[in-house]
């Protein structure tokens, strides 16, 4: 359903009853992206999961900036009812999750990162970043979806899902195809890894229990998880093998165990 926040028409898709868990998908991605986990986790949580600004079938009329997100998610739990929950982020999902832990804390029991990036520390490094991401951000309107998931399915990032099944990456093929070039351009501008504040001072700060989840094969995000898992008191880092960035899609039976098993804990 809907929730129409300033402007903004956010989709949400709920499920289950009991203990709530929060999905956030990464770029390119959308609520669907979860579909598996939610169908099978219903059963003994409230899933939920969220069309990020600029994806799905999420509206937005401007550029939304992740602390402006971190604001209307937490009205939205409001609105649901909700006082904590159990979030789950991956990759961009995972840095607005991170986000969401730091600026409102008691609003999170417990933490998933997958993949994720506190940010970069330099404002040269900032800067950068957001004009390489406006380079792409034009692309992207200029050449389209098509040209542009052809381009982004070839990146060194994702390489690592060649070995998928032929359905498997047609799913994913068809959820990016899915977006709007004006949408992911947006998402770009608004809430691009140049964009976001760099956290990395901010992490012993968290106090809820987090999890690092990180595919072997995925060196970049390997060296940050380690890092990320230096900073933080309360963190638990799992390295997964044989996956690269996607390890709940590389791996979805052994990211959905080690996640259910991490949430289980924190709720006993």
């Amino acid at each position: 359903m809907y929730y129409i926040i300033n402007k903004k028409e956010y989709w949400i898709e709920s499920c289950g009853t009991g203990t709530p868990v929060v999905f956030l998908h990464g770029f390119t991605g959308s609520s669907s992206t979860w579909a598996s986990y939610m169908n099978t986790w219903k059963n003994n949580y409230k899933v939920i999961a969220v069309d990020l600004p600029g994806h799905g079938k999420t509206k937005i009329v401007e550029p939304v900036r992740i602390e402006e997100f971190c604001e209307d998610l937490d009205i939205i739990l409001d609105l649901m009812d909700i006082d904590n929950v159990h979030l789950i982020g991956y990759s961009m999902g995972g840095r607005v999750a991170l986000s969401f832990a730091l600026t409102h804390p008691k609003r999170v029991a417990s933490l998933t990162l997958e993949s994720a990036s506190p940010g970069l520390v330099e404002s040269k490094e900032q800067l950068a970043r957001q004009t390489k991401d406006e380079v792409l951000a034009k692309k992207i309107e200029e050449q389209g979806i098509l040209k542009f998931v052809d381009y982004w399915e070839t990146i060194p990032l994702f390489a690592s899902q060649n070995n998928l099944s032929d359905p498997v990456r047609f799913a994913i093929r068809q959820e990016r195809l899915s977006q709007s070039p004006a949408g992911l351009a947006s998402s770009l501008r608004g809430m691009g890894t140049g964009k976001q504040p760099s956290w990395w001072e901010k992490l012993p700060t968290l106090s809820s229990p987090v999890l690092l989840v990180v595919g072997e094969l995925d060196k970049k995000f390997v060296g940050i998880a380690r890092r990320m898992d230096k900073y933080i008191g309360t963190s638990t880092l799992r390295i997964i093998s044989q996956a690269g960035h996607a390890v709940h899609v590389e791996q979805s039976q052994i990211f959905g165990t080690i996640v259910n098993e991490f949430i289980k804990q924190c709720i006993e």
